[in-house]
């Protein structure tokens, strides 16, 4: 499989006016009950990474994001 590859870098800004669709796009693939290994690859997963490395106390880490949506899925 290839890695995800992103021919325009987004701003900081840009990333945040989309943060709810990045979450929309990580609770879909947990809904479909993709592996982490392979939500890891997305890029929803990427933007989200991006805003916790830029702004770690607005935006938590994609993994913990990952457990809850998980944990909501399952009750």
């Amino acid at each position: 499989m290839s890695q995800a590859t992103f021919t325009t870098s987004l701003t900081i800004g840009e990333l945040e006016a989309n943060y709810a669709l990045y979450c929309k796009a990580m609770r879909i693939l947990v809904l479909e009950e993709k592996t982490i290994h392979q939500i890891r690859r997305s890029v929803c997963w990427h933007r989200l990474e991006c805003l916790h490395q830029s702004l770690p106390r607005q935006y938590k880490n994609p993994e913990h994001l990952y457990f809850l949506l998980q944990r909501d899925s399952n009750s």
